[in-house]
């Protein structure tokens, strides 16, 4: 008997109307057949209004441990709330279900409280559910220590629990969401954006780290590491509706055609640090990154490039937009010590970038981005590639006309 873990969002639960919805779309999975889980986020809100409320409890006193581990307390509540409402709506509609909080799947995590990883999922338990027929529905976003204490994923833990649930118990992973796929680029920017029959695990992963905001990071590195096949689709349709509909993310063997550029994904997210008259010899870049990485800053697009005067260079990187205070405090703080003459920082950028395994075997992909950008007047800041992507960085002004200059030089409105 085939098996499918179900996901929904906090927009697809916002309401006990939504919840009903969702309990007809599990209700029809049923009735194909398959054994199913459920995985469920807190209701639309929810989890910023409990973030809220810890922050406005305060800070541990001197001498007592940070209260990570209780925010985690808090924070885990919303889940629990939908997993118990959903329970209810599935037995009111006749159809035997039961919930299951993180610590009783269990979901085993490492104890870094606020951004956990999944350790392992031990399948006992949900196999026992499925062969007592009952649907088992999983609060989301959520885990346990080995020593028994609450631990919650990150944002957008709910995708990472039902990837790594599907692969403890040898399913597929459907991801129900406010969008029916995954689109060649946001259709909010690009009218003419199309959705992707199929897309590999590797642009995925591109995607969702570069700013495209329909799958969690994590969840598609997951995916990908144990093979469980993903679809994303949309919640807001009856059963039946929409035969066929979502975008399937899988291996690359699995495209028949792969296309050179799949998609284009922006982030304004970003803040460009710039290290002005930096002593340009060896060990001077692991001595400021370094720093860095000590701190949890993470450091994405480099370039280097000499300075006018004799044995100095200028350097620039960027960061996320809420590190960026924290990384011109680090540096500053080694200023001395490095040697360097000035940090400047300008939040006013966006990253912009191309993503197809099709680059792999294709010359030109880089000329057509910049002569596409050159044709728009777009100056390009700085340049990061890998394999299967291109990102430049841009006056964030320009964002949107980068997006559809970029979408339409690689023939995406065709697809």
């Amino acid at each position: 008997m085939s098996r499918l873990v179900m996901k929904f969002g906090g927009t697809s639960v916002a309401d006990l109307e939504r919840i009903r919805r969702v309990a007809r779309l599990v209700a029809a999975e049923v009735a194909t057949g398959k054994q199913v889980a459920v995985v469920v986020s807190a209701m639309s809100g929810k989890t910023n209004e409990l973030v809220a409320w810890t922050d406005g409890s305060g800070r541990a006193a001197q001498g007592l441990p940070e209260s990570d581990d209780e925010y985690d307390a808090v924070v885990a509540s919303g889940e629990q709330v939908t997993a118990g409402l959903l329970a209810m709506t599935l037995r009111n509609m006749g159809l035997n279900a039961r919930s299951f909080l993180g610590w009783q799947v269990p979901i085993l995590t490492d104890d870094a409280h606020g951004r956990a990883r999944i350790e392992d999922i031990p399948p006992a338990n949900l196999e026992a559910c499925f062969a007592a027929g009952q649907i088992a529905v999983i609060a989301g976003f959520q885990g346990v220590t080995t020593d028994q204490r609450i631990t919650t994923l990150g944002r957008g833990g709910s995708d990472t629990s039902a990837v790594a649930i599907a692969a403890a118990v040898k399913g597929d992973c459907d991801i129900y969401t406010d969008v029916d796929g995954v689109y060649t680029t946001d259709p909010r920017i690009e009218s003419k954006a199309r959705k992707l029959a199929k897309i590999s695990y590797e642009e995925m992963l591109e995607m969702a780290s570069l700013g495209a905001k329909v799958l969690q990071t994590r969840s598609v590195e997951m995916a990908m590491a144990h093979r469980v096949p993903v679809r994303v689709l949309s919640s807001f349709v009856e059963p039946g509706e929409a035969p066929g509909q979502g975008t399937i993310v899988c291996d690359e063997e699995e495209i028949m055609e792969k296309r050179i550029v799949s998609g284009v994904a922006y982030s304004r997210d970003e803040a460009k640090i710039t290290l002005l008259g930096l002593p340009d010899h060896p060990g001077v870049s692991s001595q400021i990154f370094g720093r860095l990485a000590e701190a949890n800053v993470n450091v994405d697009m480099i370039v280097q490039s000499r300075a006018r005067s004799a044995d100095t260079a200028n350097m620039e990187f960027t960061v996320g937009k809420r590190d960026a205070v924290r990384a011109v405090e680090i540096v500053r703080k080694a200023q001395a010590e490095i040697g360097f003459e000035d940090v400047a920082v300008n939040e006013d950028v966006a990253k912009v970038s191309v993503i197809g395994v099709g680059m792999r075997s294709h010359a030109g992909v880089a000329q057509s981005m910049f002569q596409a950008l050159a044709e728009k007047n777009i100056n390009i800041q700085v340049i990061s590639t890998s394999e299967i992507k291109i990102s430049v960085l841009i006056d964030a002004a320009y964002t949107e006309l980068a997006v559809r200059a970029l979408h339409a030089a690689y023939g995406l409105d065709q697809l």
